[in-house]
């Protein structure tokens, strides 16, 4: 793969963010965007782990995809605070995934503020991530392709994105928003997955403040190189072909999948890993028969 370093400043205006990277659709990660905010000093595991210890939280691990799931469907629930201790006594491959703490904990709300870079932010407030060290998300995108402003708070994340005109390389599977979940993204092997040799993208890491602007539908895979949690908020889609695709996958696109799921089970999601093979090593080797004949 083809990987450049994303974009660090320290902070930017509003102008040449919209200038440098959302018209140019290009990630960025903004260093000092929240050192303003009660929460930059304040969160950290101690503080979630006081203020809601005993908030049930949905957990997600990095077992395949099974028929049986529904649609962000967790695999386990646990107490927050046994939940914040596994985090830190050893690794766990449980994450947190889209998780609205700040409804059920209302006084983490008055720690952050106002987040103003140009492009409205989406209604309602936002969705948590955490994960143990060596945890991950599979390389996937969100189903409303929306703009994302991701906050990062304690420890260190590795982040690798593509943009939607890399998903004829990417092995992706068709009626969903991942890719096959048996490639490692942190080290790929070209070898078995050849078409990834076409692949541009972009890497970083994000620590304790730091925030990723993610545009329109990128794919995005996140790996926990030490225990951390993470906020994000959203700005819809602008681009008529992202609207269109987003009002595509939330209207049509799952309920489809999730009936050939009850219909056919997991000879469904075999056939679909199958053919995301099959359908990229076809593009594959019509790029290679045209490079040979140039």
């Amino acid at each position: 793969m083809q990987l450049q370093a994303i974009d660090r400043v320290k902070t930017i205006s509003k102008e040449d963010f919209i200038r440098l990277y959302y018209r140019k659709q290009k990630p960025v990660i903004i260093e000092e965007a929240i050192a303003d905010w009660p929460a930059f000093t304040k969160w950290n595991f101690d503080y979630i782990k006081a203020i809601a210890a005993d908030k049930q939280v949905p957990l997600y691990d990095d077992r395949p995809v099974d028929h049986k799931d529904g649609f962000n469907q967790p695999h386990a629930t646990m107490r927050m605070d046994a939940y914040i201790d596994l985090l830190q006594q050893a690794p766990t491959k449980f994450r947190i995934f889209l998780w609205n703490l700040l409804k059920e904990v209302p006084a983490l709300q008055a720690d952050y503020r106002p987040f103003n870079l140009g492009l409205p932010i989406m209604k309602g407030l936002p969705m948590l991530f955490f994960g143990g060290r060596d945890s991950h998300t599979f390389m996937h995108y969100d189903i409303d392709l929306a703009n994302i402003f991701h906050f990062h708070f304690q420890g260190k994340k590795e982040v690798v994105l593509f943009d939607q005109k890399q998903n004829k390389f990417l092995y992706k599977i068709a009626h969903s928003l991942i890719v096959r979940e048996d490639i490692n993204w942190s080290n790929p092997d070209e070898e078995k997955w050849p078409a990834l040799h076409y692949v541009t993208g972009f890497k970083g890491t994000l620590e304790h403040g730091q925030m990723l602007y993610m545009p329109e539908g990128y794919w995005h895979y996140m790996k926990y190189i030490t225990p951390g949690f993470s906020m994000s908020l959203r700005s819809i889609a602008r681009k008529p072909r992202h609207l269109a695709k987003a009002l595509y996958n939330v209207l049509v696109m799952r309920y489809f999948d999730q009936m050939m799921r009850r219909l056919r089970g997991q000879k469904w999601i075999d056939y679909k890993n199958q053919q995301a093979i099959e359908r990229t090593h076809r593009h594959l080797a019509k790029i290679q028969s045209k490079s040979a004949a140039a």
